[in-house]
């Protein structure tokens, strides 16, 4: 028979370690930040905000942020892609639905599609978790170029470096 449990152990915090091949916790706060060099250059007036680069499962979350209108990219994805909107709106040419500041945005595996930002939207940011690559392509298919977690941690390091963060600064976001 075990001994009973103390009255307020529900705000007991767990009692064990942790695994210790466990990585640490990432907490970004705030998440869209102040300091303007955090905001990676993609393209012009297009940033991202890495969140997570997760090297061991090839996946990274960021905030993307475009400051223009016209389309953004055309590209494929191998892996599903989630995203939320945080501010402004977008959608993608090949559909009819549009994605508004609270929408959640669910993109199969193997979907081509050219994401469009409309005349009215002086700014948008969406949160999205993307895993594997993203192919960019042409409208017919023909290959681009391509991006992935380690591109992704590459434009980082030298743009924090450019900056005065330093190419450490990215490390934060490392799992």
């Amino acid at each position: 028979m075990s001994a009973p449990m103390p009255a307020d152990s529900k705000m007991m915090p767990y009692q064990f370690p942790n695994p210790k091949e466990a990585p640490l916790e990432i907490v970004v706060n705030p998440a869209i930040p102040e300091d303007e060099r955090v905001w990676v250059p993609q393209a012009e007036n297009v940033w991202f905000r890495p969140l997570c680069l997760n090297v061991s499962q090839g996946y990274w979350t960021n905030l993307l942020r475009v400051r223009k209108s016209g389309v953004l990219s055309r590209h494929r994805h191998p892996a599903p892609v989630h995203g939320m909107v945080l501010k402004g709106k977008w959608r993608y040419l090949e559909h009819n639905w549009i994605a508004e500041q609270g929408s959640y945005v669910f993109e199969p595996p193997g979907e081509t599609h050219t994401l469009f930002v409309p005349e009215d939207v002086e700014e948008m940011i969406t949160y999205f978790h993307i895993t594997g690559v993203m192919f960019y392509c042409d409208p017919w298919g023909k290959f681009e170029g391509y991006e992935d977690v380690y591109t992704k941690l590459d434009m980082c390091r030298k743009h924090y470096e450019a900056v005065g963060l330093g190419s450490d600064y990215v490390n934060q976001f490392v799992r």
